[in-house]
């Protein structure tokens, strides 16, 4: 087929490179000039793994091409709008840049285009721009359908390629068809491939994310009551992941959940929520458990070194909001260290991918270092705010000679306390009793 993604974002090039790895023609379009001369030679925006392979194999065998110009949707099959859709202040979800792609694609489609939003957007949003798209063009049938992203930063590609579910919502057969003959590779390999109304394909995508939430949102609370309690949270969730109602994942206790989707995704069902009078007060609970999580991991720290955190210097280890990614939108990373620095403690951080982008989100006397070592050196404490494999791998004996205190506070129970402790360390993590 040809197809068209429209944005070159976390989706849009995820889908663009892995639909061009399937064998299709595929035109994606961004209208930031420069991001486009760049992926046209092969240099990719955003660190995901194995996606500039990716674009560099589709362009190398000329079924991936980049445009900033709408008049490259001429003759598409299949168009995918994967435009950011940002929560508002109030929570609503900001729908301006997919209604802007709609405008600007009326003009450039075929009689036998469908057109599929990938953005995740509230329910009735994309039969809102099917109506749009037929009053602009009432020439043409307009074929419009839902296809919501289930991609997890640092494992999109993978998630592409094998996913768990395809959902398909549409309402006239044309689209369904179209969309199902795309995935068919997908559906031979035995991946399910769900056809449902439009609506609940939109539903499904803030429902799947807002229940995820939950799941972290919870599992934090019962960390903190094994703390309190003397219990081991890695041992409880183990035993609660072995139950197959339960399923072992999302079940990693930390310092709470960020990025650019749980925290969207569950203020769009809240807000959608309201705007058809239905309640929604668990997810309302996940939030706000995860907010005050965030505020009390500098605590968590404070309690570790042993009193106020002015005069002393910390080293945070980990910026991004997990590991396997360069984003850093909503991080508990990013929250701890602003908490941090308003307590008065001089702060040292690294990350191996988040650090270009750190720059413009730390506050200014954050000091940004190029390897854990020099970050460690002098400092009170070491800790781990992101699960990166490199710092499960650091010398716990060397960390004890660089750091002034032998303080270590683990917010993803990464590392083994046996270990820590062997070395010299009084250790800190998420859920289980200090050791010292």
């Amino acid at each position: 087929m040809r197809v068209t993604v429209i944005g070159a974002g976390y989706v849009g090039l995820v889908t663009a490179a892995c639909t061009a790895e399937w064998g299709h023609d595929v035109v994606c379009i961004d209208i930031d000039h420069a991001r486009v001369e760049a992926l046209r030679i092969g240099q990719t925006p955003i660190f995901e793994p194995g996606l500039d392979e990716l674009v560099v194999h589709g362009l190398d065998s000329g079924r991936l091409h980049f445009a900033s110009d709408y008049d490259a949707v001429a003759g598409s099959d299949v168009v995918f709008i994967a435009v950011g859709t940002p929560s508002e202040k109030d929570g609503q979800v900001d729908l301006s840049a997919v209604r802007a792609v709609a405008a600007s694609l009326a003009p450039n489609l075929d009689e036998h285009t469908v057109v599929v939003v990938k953005s995740t957007v509230p329910v009735g949003t994309t039969q809102e721009i099917g109506e749009w798209l037929q009053a602009a063009r009432p020439d043409l049938s307009i074929h419009v359908a839902s296809n919501p992203e289930f991609l997890r930063q640092g494992a999109a590609v993978h998630d592409f390629m094998a996913p768990d579910r395809v959902v398909i919502g549409a309402s006239d057969p044309t689209a369904e068809a179209r969309l199902v003959d795309l995935y068919q590779s997908l559906q031979e390999a035995g991946t399910p491939v769900i056809a449902t109304q439009i609506e609940s394909a939109e539903l499904a995508k803030y429902a799947s994310n807002a229940f995820l939430a939950i799941k972290l949102s919870f599992v934090n609370e019962i960390a903190d009551l094994s703390e309190a309690s003397g219990a081991n949270v890695a041992d409880v969730t183990r035993i609660m992941g072995l139950d197959g109602r339960i399923g072992s994942s999302y079940l990693a206790a930390g310092p709470g959940f960020g990025g650019s989707c749980l925290p969207k995704d569950v203020q769009g069902l809240l807000h959608t929520s309201e705007r058809f009078g239905a309640g929604s007060t668990i997810a309302a609970a996940a939030l706000g458990v995860n907010d005050s999580r965030k505020h009390r991991m500098a605590d968590k720290v404070e309690e570790a070194v042993g009193g106020p955190l002015a005069s002393t210097t910390i080293a945070i280890l980990g910026l991004t909001f997990k590991a396997g990614t360069d984003d850093l939108r909503h991080s508990p990373a990013i929250e701890l260290t602003d908490s941090l620095v308003a307590r008065g403690a001089a702060v040292r951080a690294h990350d191996p991918k988040g650090m270009p982008a750190a720059k413009s989100v730390l506050p200014p006397e954050v000091e940004l270092c190029p390897d854990p070592m020099t970050a460690l050196t002098g400092a009170d404490a070491m800790v781990i705010a992101t699960e990166w494999p490199e710092y499960a791998a650091l010398d716990l004996t060397e960390v004890a000679a660089l750091l002034a205190r032998p303080v270590v506070v683990d917010l993803r129970n990464l590392l083994d306390p046996v270990a820590v402790t062997g070395a010299g360390l009084s250790y800190a993590s998420i859920g289980r009793a200090p050791a010292t």
